[in-house]
């Protein structure tokens, strides 16, 4: 194990970071993505110094395979766009650098600084202060593949090894900031089996209705997360506890709350979704969209009454859609699929409705996407 230091007003040596060693984690380079170490490379090769941080080191500690690589530089974005051709710079909150590498996007971020006592912005700065921006200490670990180390500078690696989720800013700030982190620490505790501290756990309750303003294309994008993480019943299991998912789904969470039954269905019904993400990775949304609506579409009439009565079908089915999108609101998925999981509910319901139409396969493509 090594440390780095630096000093005090009075010069004085001060310990910032620890740093792991090969024999005392069990990353490899091996493990690292190929257009990773090509870019960590480039980069080393022109100056500057480049690591991965986040989830991916996170993961790999956990001995998950990452589904992404995230860079960090103390290049500038504009001098990794200069440096990398096939790249472009997204973004006005943060300017962060997109690196296309074999047909796969590499994320590339500068190390980032406070600015005004805040932790967004554009205001770059040292590994140190960087560390001190993240969300959470499992998410502020870096690794450096050429030396195979991991540089800690909030303790992140022996939390990831008790299983806690530990804020690095401070609770009065982490969430007004950026609600969506609440999201971020039940995900995490969901589908790891991390401990969320009793403070932590009572800032996110309190903090739940932060997430009201939230545009609905961010929730949509973190409830599409859910869905296809496949672990969606333990995801939102935690997310009712907290009060988070009132402002998720808060059709179906008071709905939840007012029935048990309705409550018992639905939860049954994520683990049916979770059963199907499991055994089948490529599954359409629109077929897990149907294990979202189902207990909300068998509440609105009764169902065999229509049949009976031969309630023309397209009727049923645009009152039905229509009610349905107002159900999953905030979350604003393609019409298509939404499309795709009435029609399947109500077919199941004895609705004499044409299924709905399969995606078109892509030219070059022998698969659905």
């Amino acid at each position: 194990m090594l440390s780095r230091y630096t000093s005090d007003k009075n010069g004085r040596p001060v310990k910032t970071a620890v740093i792991y060693t090969e024999n005392e984690h069990c990353l490899k380079k091996t493990d690292i993505d190929p257009g990773a170490l090509w870019i960590i490379r480039r980069l080393k090769e022109c100056g500057f110094e480049a690591l991965i941080v986040g989830g991916a080191v996170r993961d790999l500690l956990l001995h998950k395979t990452p589904k992404d690589f995230d860079l960090v530089t103390d290049a500038t974005p504009a001098r990794i766009k200069k440096i990398f051709r096939n790249s472009y710079i997204i973004g006005k909150r943060f300017r962060i650098v997109h690196i296309f590498f074999d047909h796969r996007i590499f994320e590339v971020t500068t190390f980032r600084s406070f600015a005004e006592g805040k932790t967004v912005g554009n205001t770059f700065g040292t590994i140190e202060e960087d560390s001190k921006r993240r969300d959470f200490t499992l998410n502020a670990l870096y690794y450096d593949p050429e030396k195979n180390q991991i540089i800690d500078y909030v303790g992140g690696f022996k939390d990831i090894q008790a299983k806690k989720i530990v804020p690095v800013i401070p609770l009065k700030q982490i969430f007004v900031e950026d609600p969506v982190r609440m999201l971020r620490a039940v995900k995490y505790a969901a589908s790891s089996g991390f401990e969320i501290p009793f403070l932590l756990r009572r800032k996110i309750t309190s903090s739940a209705h932060l997430l009201s303003p939230v545009s609905p294309s961010r929730l949509t994008e973190e409830l599409l997360k859910i869905i296809n993480s496949g672990r969606a019943y333990d995801i939102v299991r935690e997310a009712l506890e907290t009060d988070l998912y009132m402002y998720l789904q808060p059709a179906a969470a008071s709905l939840m709350y007012e029935s048990k039954d309705f409550e018992s269905s639905y939860m049954k019904h994520l683990q049916a979704l979770d059963e199907l993400s499991a055994s089948d990775g490529d599954v359409r949304l629109g077929r897990k969209l149907v294990f979202i609506v189902q207990d909300f579409i068998e509440t609105l009439t009764d169902w065999k009454k229509e049949v009976a009565l031969r309630t023309p079908s397209g009727e049923l089915y645009i009152r039905t859609w229509s009610e349905c999108r107002k159900y999953v609101l905030p979350m604003n998925p393609q019409r298509t699929e939404l499309e795709f999981a009435v029609r399947s509910v109500l077919q199941t319901l004895g609705v004499p409705i044409r299924a709905a139409k399969k995606r078109r396969k892509p030219v070059g493509h022998a698969d659905d996407q």
